[in-house]
């Protein structure tokens, strides 16, 4: 019978989900920033700049994505987490203190970098550490704490953000919102970066690297003040090794293999169909979303903290069914569900039906995907893969994901201002009808299974 020392995990997995709590909140930050750093940086009415303003972010998850795989096998978990760490800190200050728009183009970058490093990391770190009992919860934590970064950024931005004057529709540039507003809704991410780059010499190195890496004492040690003595046997015999001479190389060519073809394709599916879905464009484009649904500028910020609440609140009912339902049904119930919503809300668009209804639709998308998609698809992504080819398949699959993220961020726009609101969701509620076929097909249960 294991005996899980919870609290020990517990601490663990919190101090490395905050990766997750740096990454939500310095994907939403800009979101309220927008409206006062774009008339700063006089880049109100030039939309590419605006559009890279928004994007440069991504650019740089894909690179954090693409080299957090192999970093990890060669350096280790813990090393790599507190190098996301260090950059968080560095971008969340120097993106508040430069007055110009290219060296804010480049602290984006940087931000981006440490998320794309945080994203694929905090969860794979968590579920090579968590029994096999508790790892979808777990792993859902990261998913809890991203969210609450988001929620986190959204108050920050309302309450920094000073009443625009009556009759103002668009903030001046002498205000104080577009002068140090802006910069203080970023420098707020300094703080808990800072938190996350101290605690985390506090965790261990994850025993499966340990294990993998010939360190087995060390591995024992860990996985002994997790659950025992037994427990540790158990874990160290389920552990597939390989040695560090042949990590990299072998672990690409296995997962390119017949073996593993279809396992990735799977989860590179699951996840760029997380972005494709549609609904981390509400955070990013939520000021042109309720400006069709009938909303101003002030309002705005008060209807993204509430989708913030909605998306916390829904994350706690995934944190505690994805181990008693199970990953399957919770990521059909999602990808069926939004396709009704969107086809709902495209309808209503189109109709031109404003105010307080829009508000529930869109309400009810972030609560379907919170409970969801949101945090089923990093569960998945850091389950289905076996130890030598997790790190770079976790590392592929999450490149994958920022590069579905980055199409959606640039072709939202694009798509709202051509087919407007009501054909952008009614091609989402199709894409998400797609997604629901394939995982009825495709998409195997990971519950209750050793790593």
């Amino acid at each position: 019978m294991e005996k899980i020392n919870k609290g020990f995990v517990g601490f663990i997995c919190l101090i490395s989900a905050l990766g997750g709590l740096l990454f939500g909140y310095d994907w939403v930050v800009i979101g309220g920033a927008k409206p006062f750093y774009e008339i700063y940086f006089g880049i109100s009415d030039i939309p590419s700049l605006q559009g890279l303003a928004m994007s440069i972010a991504i650019a740089g998850c894909l690179v954090g994505a693409m080299s957090a795989g192999w970093l990890a096998d060669k350096y280790g978990r813990k090393k790599l987490l507190i190098i996301s760490a260090v950059i968080f800190l560095i971008s969340a200050y120097a993106t508040g203190a430069v007055d110009t728009f290219n060296p804010f183009l480049i602290a984006r970058f940087l931000g981006g970098i440490a998320i794309g490093i945080a994203s694929g990391l905090s969860p794979m770190y968590i579920a090579e550490i968590s029994p096999a009992s508790m790892r979808g919860r777990l792993v859902s934590v990261n998913q809890l704490t991203i969210v609450l970064g988001i929620l986190a950024a959204q108050i920050a931005n309302l309450c920094i953000a000073e009443p625009m004057l009556a009759g103002e529709t668009v903030p001046a540039l002498d205000s104080w919102n577009c002068q140090m507003g802006w910069r203080w809704m970023f420098w707020g991410e300094a703080f808990p970066a800072a938190a996350f780059m101290i605690l985390v010499f506090f965790i261990p190195e994850s025993p499966r690297w340990l294990a993998m890496t010939g360190n087995t004492a060390d591995a024992l040690d860990i996985l002994r003040k997790i659950g025992g003595a037994d427990y540790a046997m158990q874990e160290m015999a389920a552990a597939e090794y390989y040695t560090p001479e042949k990590s990299e190389k072998g672990a690409f060519r296995a997962l390119f293999s017949k073996t593993f073809a279809k396992v990735l394709i799977l989860g590179v599916f699951i996840a760029v169909f997380q972005q494709w879905c549609g609904t981390n464009v509400i955070f990013n484009y939520a000021q042109e979303i309720f400006a069709d649904a009938g909303y101003d500028v002030g309002e705005m910020l008060f209807n993204i903290v509430l989708t913030g609440i909605t998306n916390v609140i829904f994350t706690f009912v995934a944190i505690f069914t994805v181990d008693k339902i199970g990953r399957r049904k919770l990521m059909l119930w999602g990808a069926g569900g939004l396709a009704l919503i969107y086809l709902i809300l495209g309808s209503c668009y189109f109709m031109q039906v404003k105010g307080v209804f829009m508000i529930v639709l869109v309400v009810a998308a972030i609560a379907c995907y919170a409970m969801t998609l949101g945090p089923i698809t990093w569960v998945l992504i850091a389950e289905l893969f076996p130890d030598k080819v997790r790190a770079v398949a976790v590392s592929i699959c999450t490149f994958a994901l920022w590069t579905g993220c980055l199409t959606l961020t640039y072709s939202f726009p694009l798509l709202n201002s051509s087919l407007g609101s009501y054909g952008t969701f009614w091609i989402y509620s199709a894409i998400c009808f797609v997604g629901l076929g394939y995982f009825l097909k495709c998409l195997p249960e990971t519950k209750g299974k050793r790593l």
